[in-house]
């Protein structure tokens, strides 16, 4: 290498990186298509390898390779998931307000996921008082766990200062 720094040549990088922008998430060029979707929220490694499948890509083929006419594809079929896809693999079956099932991606999924937290705490339900609280919703214990940081309490017995 220094050998072509001297004679005025520059090595050419080999791992070039650049972004491709797919639902307003940069994706690392370098990554697989299988991988780079699974950076966009709401889709899994599961749903990730039914896009593949489905749309016939390559999973293999790097994200940088891609045209713009699969972006396309990739954009079109995630705003709008067809019933190809299984049902198992959707992230809001039998939804509480239409009953439906259907895919959320992005802000949509966040959105959604604290209405469902806003709902649960309006109508007083258990999940949402430990909501709330800041306690765990899922049963687990709380004798050793999930102090509340904000007061940073210590573990353990306190001992009084002199």
């Amino acid at each position: 290498m220094a050998e072509q720094l001297q004679k005025g040549k520059i090595p050419e990088k080999k791992d070039y990186v650049s972004i491709v922008r797919i639902l307003q998430t940069d994706i690392p060029g370098n990554k697989n298509t299988f991988t780079g979707l699974t950076y966009l929220k709401g889709i899994s490694w599961s749903m990730s390898n039914a896009i593949c499948k489905i749309l016939k890509l390559d999973p293999n083929k790097k994200v940088i390779e891609l045209d713009s006419k699969d972006i396309e594809k990739i954009t079109s079929f995630l705003n709008n998931i067809p019933n190809e896809v299984p049902v198992f693999l959707l992230n809001r079956r039998k939804d509480f307000d239409t009953g439906k099932d259907f895919h959320l991606t992005g802000n949509n999924l966040e959105m959604r996921k604290e209405f469902d937290v806003r709902r649960l705490k309006k109508i007083r339900s258990y999940r949402g008082l430990r909501h709330a609280t800041g306690q765990p919703t899922r049963g687990q214990r709380t004798k050793s766990h999930f102090r509340n940081k904000k007061k940073n309490k210590p573990i353990g017995v306190s001992r009084n200062k002199k």
